[in-house]
Parts: structure tokens; C-alpha cells; sequence
């Protein structure tokens, strides 16, 4: 019986070999992951000496051309970054393996906006592989959104409204607040599922059309995003006619609301020819931002080559943020500085039909729901849209 058993085990192992062997034979081993040997610490060293040794291989005009923005700029961001998240430190891993340097994440993720390059582009230089590229390129723009977006992105204080109003009045448009204008980026990785809905929607090529990311320029360049719903309370007089609700400068392809102010399709008499030139003119600032910005940061000028649309928003969003940040730092070196203060010196008020006095505003929010959908009607008003455009033409005919 005893006899019977073994012979039975040694059959069942010898049936198990034979089998283990033949799966090796029909399939060939896997090979094991390449392994490549990048020196952290070399490329942290070469970063050093070609930028920020006191006596750098590259000076200040060659890295703010590579960079887009100053060094003590780009070193403010570094340092508040490196004391916000532990992910921008140097650290070792579990086979006590020194990992990347702050710098090289950094400039990494810098590269990519500032160039739109692929994310093994930089791999040569500053040994990371494109996976963890794409990682510090996340991680970098959620710590600039985290870090500055209040500062840098949030809605105008009440003593910028009040000077924006004055460059207004004094440009011809009375309760004017800025312009506003949408943009499209192409998506090159849409899913096809998207992309036919989109197709079907604009008749392009798969475009990711920002529906929500209004941008508005306010100032010398500075770019917010909108709208909220609503805008300042504002008393104003235009052709002696008063309002009360700020406006925008819109295209065409905005609706025809109080708060947006389009321009005249064909005109026909002068007057009418004369409010369209300014209002196109003015109106330009916007777009002009919008070439700055995708020249600045040619990432959201190129297809975008990702795959989730949330880490094109958080992009998107950096910039802007890293945007207003440059504005901000270089405003003294523009060639035409705008100061709200002797923009408004140098009007002269008396030649002005609009209003001549300060310009209070509020920003409270009715609490009852019966005058929240009166606000909501009158800021949809078609009616007052077409009478502050003709008050507006009527207006700067008797300015200009």
C-alpha cells in the first residue's frame, strides 16, 4: 500500500516537471527592465554652473530667455516649493539610491511650459525619464496653483476696480471693467468618443474648447478668470443716461447681455464706424494677451499631448497664474507704464460726457431669491444692451 503512495507522488511530480518544462519552452523568459544609471548628482552640479553659480556659464538675458521670467523669480517659486511639498526635496529611495535634485524638477517642469517639448526631451541634460518628467510637470503645477492662486489669480480688490474705471472713462468707455474673450487648444489625444461630440459641435479638428475658462484682462496685461455671474454695482452716467452695472468689451459671439459689450457688425454711419474702431481697438488687448501668454508658454500653443483633460486645466491655470507673476516683476521695464494715477491726473474731466465723480461700488449678494432673479434679468436684459451700446456710440462721437 505504502509502495502504491510514493509511486503515485513521484508520478505526480515528474507529470509537474514535465509540464514546467514544456511552459518554458513554448514561452521565452521575460526580459528584465532596463536599468540606466543617470548621475542626479552630475546633472544637479552642471544645472548650477550653467545658471546660478556666482559666476553662471549662461547670464541673466540667455536664462530669462530660456525661462520666461527672472531668476529670482524662478528661485522665489523653487524655495516656496521646496518648503510646501516634501516631493521638491532630495531624498533616497527604499535601495538607498539618491534620487532627483530640487533644481532639476524644477527647470524640468519649467522646459516643458516654456517649450512645449516631449517629456523624454530633456533626458540627456538633466537625467529624468519621461515618465517622471510628466510627473514633476503635475506636481509642479498643482503646487503654483496651490501656492499662488490667491495672489495672483483672484478677483480685483476694490482700489484696482477703481482705477480700472478711471483708464476707462478716460479710453471712452465709462463702467467699463475690461475685455473678455474664450480660447480653443487643439487636443491631439482626445478620445474618439469627445472628439465626435466636439466635431459635431464646431466642425474643426479636435479642439478642447475652454467653455469655462473666460479670460479677462484688467490693468497693464494681467489675466483673470470669469465670469462669476455677476459684476461690481457701479453708478455711471453715459449720453446723461445712468447704469448701474459694469460691462465687459465681448466678440460677437457672446450674447447680447448688459455686461457685454460688442461691437457693431457693419456699421453704417460714422458714428457708428467711429465706436466700432474703438471698441475693436480696445477689445484687441485681450487678444494680445493671448499671444503673449502662448508665446510665453508654447505648451498651450502646441497640440496638447495628454490624456487627461484635468491636467490640461491645471496647466492652463498655471500659467496664467506664472503669467500675471512676470507681469507683475517686469511691469517697470514696459515701455508704456499705465499708473492709474496720472492716467487719471492727465484727463482732463471736463471733456468728458460720462460720469466726472469717484465711482462707488458693492459687491454684496442679495440674500432674497425674489431680487436674485430680478439681478439675473437685468444683467440678461437685452433691452439695456442695445441702449448703453448706443449711448456709448453717441458718447465717444462726442469725445473723439
Amino acid at each position: 500500500m505504502y509502495a502504491n503512495i510514493e509511486y503515485i507522488k513521484r508520478y505526480i511530480i515528474n507529470r509537474f516537471r514535465e509540464h514546467h518544462k514544456k511552459i518554458e519552452e513554448d514561452y521565452a523568459p521575460r526580459s528584465k527592465r532596463n536599468h540606466f544609471k543617470r548621475d542626479h548628482g552630475a546633472a544637479n552640479q552642471r544645472l548650477m554652473d550653467n545658471y546660478f553659480a556666482n559666476q553662471p556659464l549662461y547670464n541673466d538675458a540667455m536664462f530669462h530667455q530660456r525661462f520666461q521670467m527672472r531668476k529670482h523669480v524662478f528661485l522665489r517659486i523653487v524655495e516656496d516649493l521646496s518648503r510646501s511639498d516634501i516631493y521638491f526635496t532630495q531624498r533616497v529611495d527604499a535601495a538607498n539610491k539618491e534620487g532627483i535634485y530640487l533644481l532639476p524638477k524644477c527647470i524640468t517642469a519649467m522646459r516643458m511650459l516654456a517649450y512645449g517639448v516631449a517629456a523624454d526631451a530633456v533626458d540627456e541634460y538633466i537625467k529624468i525619464r519621461g515618465i517622471t518628467t510628466l510627473e514633476c510637470l503635475r506636481i509642479f503645477c498643482k503646487g503654483i496653483i496651490q501656492l499662488y492662486e490667491p495672489v495672483y489669480l483672484k478677483a480685483p480688490t476694490q482700489e484696482n476696480l477703481q482705477g480700472i474705471l478711471h483708464v476707462s472713462e478716460m479710453r471712452g468707455f465709462p463702467g467699463m471693467i475690461g475685455s473678455i474673450d474664450c480660447m480653443h487648444w487643439e487636443w491631439k489625444n482626445c478620445p474618439t468618443a469627445w472628439e465626435v461630440n466636439i466635431l459635431r459641435e464646431i466642425r474643426e479638428a479636435p479642439l478642447l474648447f475652454l467653455k469655462r475658462l473666460h479670460l479677462m484682462i484688467y490693468g497693464s496685461g494681467m489675466l483673470f478668470l470669469g465670469v462669476q455671474g455677476n459684476t461690481p454695482k457701479v453708478k455711471f452716467f453715459v449720453n446723461n443716461h445712468p447704469y448701474d452695472i459694469t460691462f465687459y468689451l465681448a466678440h460677437g459671439i457672446y450674447p447680447c447681455y448688459p455686461t457685454f459689450i460688442k461691437s457693431i457688425r457693419i456699421p453704417k454711419s460714422e458714428e457708428e464706424k467711429l465706436f466700432a474702431h474703438y471698441q475693436e481697438g480696445y477689445r484687441n488687448d485681450i487678444e494680445r494677451a493671448f499671444r503673449v501668454l502662448q508665446d510665453r508658454f508654447k505648451i498651450i500653443r502646441e497640440p496638447a499631448r495628454l490624456w487627461d483633460i484635468a491636467d490640461l486645466a491645471i496647466i492652463m491655470r498655471s500659467c496664467i497664474i506664472l503669467h500675471n507673476m512676470i507681469v507683475e516683476d517686469e511691469r517697470d521695464t514696459y515701455a508704456q507704464q499705465w499708473t492709474y494715477a496720472q492716467q487719471w491726473t492727465d484727463y482732463d474731466q471736463s471733456e468728458a460726457s460720462g460720469s466726472s465723480t469717484a465711482q462707488p461700488f458693492s459687491n454684496e449678494i442679495l440674500p432674497a431669491f425674489e431680487n436674485h432673479v430680478r439681478a439675473r434679468s437685468e444683467l440678461r436684459d437685452p433691452t439695456i444692451h442695445y441702449e448703453l451700446q448706443e449711448d456709448l456710440d453717441k458718447h465717444i462721437w462726442a469725445k473723439f
